[in-house]
């Protein structure tokens, strides 16, 4: 029996509108632009070949406007858009539901629109599902700039089975945090505060950092991990990660000029960098503080709680759009040949006598 390709869309209406745009001039992702994004990316997947379109529901009125928007005639298909049956919290509850649900509905993929707090929810529970990574939220150093028509046709191909996930899709690593046996999950960053509440969640300012465990660190990133990039960067792919030692400056061994958030540049102090190996069990100095998750304040911790930190080599896997382009592009998955036994002539490819293209895929 045929089974119907399927693709889930997860937009995060609070994504991109944290406290960070007052205390760091941040930009505001508006919800039109959310609602035209996925506007292109309906447009994509029906080009692509996918038959149903899976969404979640909200408060913040991305739902609302793209109903309304379903229901004027447009020259561009669209597949058909199922809106979950499902209670509204406006909260992270209703990211977790909805991941849930594609899942439980059998998705072959989920394109994601969020910063590196809506990824990390959704790679709670999503398993196996890959995941197309779209920026729209604060800190983007998990998911990539790009833009939603190519991301698209990318997960459509994926999605429909014509380009194989298991050569389209990239591991991903993401450290894990156990308080009392209660585990969570960063996908970039994990750090200690002296802070004794999560507050506001965002975590916007250096003073009380304590340690920094980083699954990657790139030189070019915004946010934490930006002290570990222009430390000891590592790379998505290698297997390690690493430990900062956090201090004052005037008492670090090394001060790092650091972009901890957009349009926010302060001094870190760093008193010792280690490498972190996969599985390998890290203890947190502080007796009590706070843990925050990829930039976002989430667990409380006193004296008397048993706190570990490890790197996880088991992450999400998220669909490599270039490569699925690639493909798309030597094997012709979108080229149609016309005529083929015309006398015509040939097209010029652009190979010498004797070459011959090679696949991106193999």
């Amino acid at each position: 029996m045929h089974k119907p390709s399927a693709v889930g869309i997860l937009a995060n209406p609070a994504a991109g509108r944290d406290i960070r745009r007052l205390v760091a001039q941040a930009s505001v992702f508006p919800l039109a632009e959310k609602c035209n994004m996925i506007s292109r990316l309906l447009a994509a997947l029906a080009a692509g070949g996918v038959e149903r379109v899976y969404m979640m529901p909200d408060a913040g009125g991305i739902s609302r406007r793209l109903r309304r928007m379903l229901k004027t005639p447009s020259p561009q298909p669209s597949p058909p858009v199922t809106f979950f049956d499902m209670p509204v919290e406006d909260s992270a509850a209703d990211t977790l539901l909805a991941v849930e649900r594609m899942v439980a509905v059998g998705v072959d993929a989920i394109v994601v629109l969020g910063g590196d707090g809506t990824h990390r929810l959704v790679a709670r529970v999503c398993g196996d599902t890959p995941l197309t990574a779209l920026s729209t939220g604060t800190n983007n150093v998990f998911p990539a700039l790009r833009e939603a028509t190519i991301a698209g046709l990318a997960t459509a191909l994926v999605a429909t089975g014509q380009v194989d996930a298991d050569e389209a899709t990239c591991a991903n690593k993401a450290l894990r945090v156990s308080v009392n046996g209660t585990r969570d999950l960063a996908l970039v960053d994990i750090c200690v505060s002296t802070d004794l509440w999560t507050g506001s969640k965002a975590l916007w300012g250096a003073d009380g950092l304590s340690q920094l465990f980083v699954a990657f660190a790139e030189a070019d990133a915004v946010g934490l991990s930006s002290v570990a990039g222009l430390m000891r960067p590592v790379s998505r792919r290698d297997r390690a990660g690493v430990r900062l030692e956090l201090a004052p400056p005037d008492e670090a061994a090394v001060t790092v000029t650091a972009p901890i958030a957009p349009g926010l540049i302060v001094p870190v102090g760093v008193a010792a960098v280690y490498d972190m190996l996969p599985g390998e069990r890290q203890t947190v100095g502080l007796p009590r503080g706070v843990i925050a998750l990829d930039g976002e304040r989430e667990i409380e911790f006193t004296d008397g709680d048993r706190v570990a930190v490890w790197i996880d080599a088991d992450g999400p896997r998220t669909i490599d759009i270039d490569r699925v382009m690639a493909c798309a592009a030597q094997r012709g998955l979108l080229t149609v040949t016309h005529n083929p036994d015309s006398s015509t002539g040939t097209f010029d490819l652009g190979l010498r006598p004797g070459e011959r293209r090679l696949d991106p895929c193999s």
